[in-house]
């Protein structure tokens, strides 16, 4: 099989408990949780059986501990994270809204992450790689954009392909940010947006019309995330759309990450788009279900158990 990449940040993530909570105020958290865009990304491809691993940094602390303990539990090459004496992991604080919405606080490029760097363990990590996925949250500083150019370069020159989520925050946009995502999207073979991200980097406003304009660039697929209404994959042979599952949900965060993942590697596998899609939406679906970032990924009989019971309910 095919072995998958990533770098970027590694935090712990600290929950609000209550919709609607501010941080301007004490009130109850929950946390710390093993978190990071790329790093749940990774965690859901170690999960599925997919030979992978990541770049990043994170500090000689119990939060730098517990992020390492569970990439390593599912099955993620976990040498190429260094550990830096004297610098704290990255943390991001996240609040609730009652529309829907969420705010972060995040510490990522003063924090261990922002020392990340190209050392022998991530060269050799990148030479064994085959596919390099980047989340644009991973771009937050010059040092990072400079690995991750490196190991799509390195990755795509000889053969390899690049997944890309753009995964725009406002509270993490920075000096050079724009330029990256603008360089990644160019160069990438699939193309992972949620909503209005499809926009970002296409002349036209309207979704059909916006992906003609991302193939005809060079991408090879495009797949726009709807969250509950489910998910488009788009080719150029055509347009297959799925609806998502059924599913309460307790904690968004991460479903993205995870969809992204199990659409990756069903891609990777040469799996059809409509069953790349239901593998992603069932990734989304477990994600959501359970409170923390990570806490939703799932193994690959846990997956199958769960769309085997949807079958049953399709059924009856």
């Amino acid at each position: 099989m095919k072995t998958v990449v990533t770098a970027g940040e590694i935090v712990v993530e600290i929950m609000a408990t209550r919709v609607g909570q501010t941080f301007l105020e004490p009130g109850p958290l929950i946390g710390p949780f093993p978190s990071g865009a790329p790093a749940i990304f990774i965690d859901q491809v170690g999960r599925l059986g997919q030979p992978c691993g990541m770049i990043s940094s994170v500090g000689a602390d119990d939060f730098g501990t517990i992020n390492i303990e569970r990439l390593r539990a599912s099955g993620v090459d976990t040498s190429a994270i260094a550990v830096h004496e004297g610098a704290a992991t990255g943390s991001a604080f996240v609040r609730y809204n009652a529309d829907g919405s969420r705010n972060f606080v995040y510490n990522i490029a003063h924090s261990a992450c922002g020392l990340m760097a190209l050392d022998g363990a991530g060269e050799a990590l990148i030479e064994r790689a085959d596919h390099v996925h980047v989340m644009g949250s991973s771009l937050f500083s010059a040092g990072a954009i400079e690995v991750t150019k490196t190991a799509v370069e390195r990755i795509k020159a000889r053969g390899g392909t690049l997944s890309f989520d753009p995964n725009v925050r406002p509270e993490l946009l920075a000096d050079g940010m724009r330029e990256a995502l603008h360089w990644m999207a160019a160069r990438c073979d699939v193309f992972l947006p949620s909503g209005a991200e499809l926009f970002l980097f296409t002349r036209s406003q309207v979704e059909e019309d916006a992906v003609a304009e991302i193939l005809a660039g060079g991408c090879s697929v495009v797949v726009l995330k709807k969250g509950s209404e489910g998910a488009v994959h788009y080719d150029r042979a055509g347009r297959t759309a799925l609806p998502a599952f059924r599913a309460e949900e307790v904690d968004p965060t991460g479903a993205g990450d995870c969809f992204g993942a199990g659409f990756v590697c069903a891609w990777l596998r040469g799996e059809a788009p409509a069953d790349a899609l239901r593998l992603a939406n069932a990734c989304g679906a477990l994600a959501v279900a359970k409170k923390g970032p990570m806490e939703g990924t799932a193994f690959r009989a846990e997956i199958d158990a769960f769309l085997a019971s949807q079958n049953e309910v399709d059924a009856a």
